[in-house]
């Protein structure tokens, strides 16, 4: 069997350069080939119309510009739209659009299912197969262009950034994208790549369960915004919810988070906190987050639960919700509440889950779709 063709998707630029210095050619074919595949989101090399005839024959016998086979196309009554795509060995993963006025954020995911556990998260319950590739996270990005018509004109100010639809991309889709690190750094490489899609730093935001040397890492090799999943303001409460908190506790966390803001292209931290009814949502609950984060600029994201099957949690009242953020707010720290978009497409935070082949044996006692049953 021969071996597969270097998929070009999976590059940022400094590797299709040294790719292409292999091939005896010339840095600027190496631009000229990143402008074709991400600005016009092409994948036919006979189409570089200003690439060298002899080249595209060459790239025709040695490379494949290949993104994930879409599977599925799910749009919401409020306009968010939730695809699932394949990324092969009967795993597909979950990507979605959120329009708002004056920006488009689309939510990307980094794996095959998710090692973390978080107990509220239908992701977790999935169980975990692989990390996906660089060209199958930038692959998202590059499809949901194309099938948002990104190359449409429009006046909407920043929502057409550079032309396209999408202004912003955050990857809190299905999986911890700081245990695919290299992978990620690539793909967010891509997205800041004025050839590409030149994205600002701040327009990319990262979302991690509180991986800790994996966050000084990426202070260190490519600063973007950050996000932490917060979700209890003590270690017992956090150690139930999500287990990586006994690998690295709130204080260590909150330590590496004070350090990411030295580089952060953001002045601040957004710490996302899924409100779940009658567990972490109380008064006191809100007065410890308080003097959790005292030393750490930061802003909450208060995000209402949305259920799935067999979960055993229950969303926050509205009133509820509104007094927690109520105390956060008058201590000084900026409280937005998520509005709920997608639901009706299982398009909601904590809700993707694709379809995956898990490997960590966790579906049997938590049991999987068939693939059938999710197309259906």
């Amino acid at each position: 069997m021969l071996p597969a063709v270097p998929n070009l998707l999976d590059y940022d630029l400094d590797a299709l350069l040294a790719w292409f210095s292999e091939l005896g050619e010339k840095p600027f074919r190496a631009n000229q080939v990143m402008r074709w595949m991400h600005h016009e989101g092409c994948d036919d090399f006979d189409a570089m119309t200003n690439v060298a005839k002899g080249l595209r024959a060459k790239l025709k016998e040695q490379a494949q510009i290949r993104a994930p086979a879409l599977l599925r196309d799910s749009l919401s009554s409020d306009g968010t739209r939730k695809w699932l795509f394949d990324v092969g060995d009967a795993n597909a993963v979950e990507t979605v659009f959120i329009p708002e006025s004056g920006r488009g954020t689309l939510c990307v995911s980094s794996q095959a299912g998710c090692a973390l556990d978080c107990v509220f998260c239908a992701t977790g319950k999935q169980g975990f197969s692989r990390n996906l590739s660089t060209g199958e996270i930038i692959g998202q990005l590059w499809l949901a262009n194309k099938l948002l018509g990104a190359a449409a004109g429009g006046d909407d100010g920043e929502a057409r950034e550079n032309g396209r639809v999408i202004s912003n991309v955050v990857l809190m889709g299905m999986g911890e994208p700081l245990t695919n690190f290299d992978n990620v750094v690539a793909a967010l490489r891509v997205m800041f790549d004025d050839h590409a899609y030149g994205l600002s730093r701040r327009r990319v935001t990262v979302s991690t369960a509180g991986i800790v040397p994996a966050i000084d890492r990426l202070r260190e090799e490519c600063p973007v915004a950050l996000a932490v999943s917060l979700h209890a303001p003590d270690d017992a409460l956090r150690d139930r919810l999500m287990p990586v908190n006994h690998k690295y506790p709130l204080r260590d966390l909150m330590a590496a988070c004070r350090r990411y803001l030295e580089r952060a292209p953001r002045d601040f931290v957004t710490f996302e906190y899924v409100m779940l009814g009658g567990i972490n949502d109380s008064d006191a609950h809100a007065h410890a987050l308080i003097a959790l984060t005292r030393d750490v600029p930061c802003k909450f994201n208060l995000i209402p639960f949305n259920p799935f099957p067999r979960s055993g949690f229950v969303r926050s009242p509205a009133g509820r919700v509104r007094d927690f953020a109520k105390l956060l707010l008058d201590s000084g720290i900026i409280a937005t509440t998520r509005k709920m978009r997608g639901g009706d497409v299982a398009a909601a935070c904590g809700q993707l889950a694709g379809q995956v082949r898990d490997k960590t044996r966790r579906t049997a006692a938590y049991p999987l779709q068939t693939m059938e049953d999710a197309l259906s």
